[in-house]
C-alpha cells in the first residue's frame, strides 16, 4: 500500500504547478523589452500579461539617470516561452487528474452507466494529455533547458534574469517537472493511444508550435529564442527539425517507459499470486 494516495499526490502537485504560474504572473519583468515582445506570450494564451507601459514611456535623460532602470529597460530577457507552456501543460493535466479522481470516486457503485461512459472519456483524455503533451513536452523542456544551460547559460537563461525570478521558481520550471510526471507515470497506469496516431499528433503540435515562433517572428522581427537570431536559415530549420526528431523520440520513449513499469509490476504481481495457488 503507498504511503501518500495518487490522488493526493495529484491533489498536491496540481497546487504547485497553480502556485508556480501565480508566481510567475507576477514578476515585474519588462516584456516589450525581450525577444518578440508581447507577441511572445500569446503562444500560451498570454498568460503572464505584463503592463508594458511601465517602460515605454521613459525618456533618453532619465533612462541615463538611472542605470538600474536603464538595466532593465535594455535588458533582452529570456522568453520563457516553451517553458510557461510546458507548465500550463502540466497544470491542465493534473487538472484532469483530479477531475478523473473525483468522478470516480462520485460514480463508484452507483450503476450509471451514463455516468460510466462519461468517466472512460475522462480517463481517456488524462491518458491521451500524458503520452502526447505532458510527459515529452516535460522532459523536453528538462532536458533542453539544462543541458543548454550547462554548456552556456546566457544562451538560454541569461544571469540578469536571477534579478527577476527567483531560484525556486526556475526550478519549479525547469526541474521538477520531470520528478512530477515520473511519480504520475508510476502510480497509475496509463493507455497510450496508437503509435501512429500518437506521432501524428505530436508532429502536429510540434509544428504548430513552431509555425507560431516564426509567425511571431515575421510579425515583430524578433526571435523569442535569443540564439536563432545568430544562425542561418539553413541552421534553423536544422534545428526546428531537430526538435521535431526529438519531441517523437520522447513520446516513444514515454511509451516504453510506461509498458516496461506497468509489465514488471504485473510481473511481480503474478509472481507473488503464485505460491498462493500452490
Amino acid at each position: 500500500m503507498a504511503l501518500v494516495p495518487c490522488q493526493v499526490l495529484r491533489v498536491a502537485i496540481l497546487l504547485s504547478y497553480c502556485s508556480i504560474l501565480c508566481n510567475y504572473k507576477a514578476i515585474e519583468m519588462p516584456s516589450h523589452q525581450t525577444y518578440g515582445g508581447s507577441w511572445k506570450f500569446l503562444t500560451f494564451i498570454d498568460l503572464p500579461h505584463r503592463h508594458t507601459e511601465k517602460y515605454s514611456d521613459l525618456t533618453e535623460q532619465q533612462v541615463m539617470a538611472s542605470p538600474h532602470q536603464h538595466a532593465k529597460h535594455e535588458a533582452v530577457l529570456y522568453p520563457l516561452q516553451i517553458s510557461s507552456l510546458s507548465e500550463v501543460i502540466q497544470a491542465v493535466f493534473f487538472g484532469i487528474c483530479v477531475l478523473t479522481d473525483l468522478s470516480s470516486l462520485l460514480t463508484r457503485g452507483s450503476g450509471n452507466q451514463e455516468q460510466e461512459r462519461q468517466l472512460r472519456k475522462l480517463i481517456s483524455l488524462r491518458d491521451w494529455t500524458l503520452a502526447v503533451l505532458a510527459f515529452p513536452v516535460g522532459v523536453f523542456v528538462v532536458a533542453v533547458f539544462w543541458t543548454i544551460y550547462a554548456y552556456d547559460r546566457e544562451m538560454i537563461y541569461p544571469k540578469l534574469l536571477d534579478n527577476f525570478i527567483p531560484g525556486w521558481l526556475n526550478h519549479g520550471m525547469h526541474t521538477t517537472v520531470l520528478p512530477f510526471i515520473l511519480i504520475e507515470m508510476r502510480t497509475s497506469h496509463h493507455q497510450y493511444p496508437s503509435r501512429s496516431s500518437g506521432l501524428a499528433a505530436i508532429c502536429t503540435f510540434s509544428m504548430g508550435y513552431i509555425l507560431w515562433v516564426c509567425w511571431i517572428h515575421h510579425v515583430t522581427g524578433m526571435w523569442v529564442y535569443p540564439f536563432l537570431e545568430h544562425i542561418g536559415s539553413g541552421a534553423r530549420i536544422i534545428f526546428f527539425g531537430s526538435t521535431t526528431i526529438l519531441m517523437n523520440f520522447l513520446y516513444l520513449l514515454g511509451e516504453v517507459l510506461n509498458s516496461y513499469i506497468w509489465d514488471t509490476q504485473r510481473s511481480m504481481e503474478e509472481e507473488k499470486e503464485k505460491p498462493k495457488l500452490e
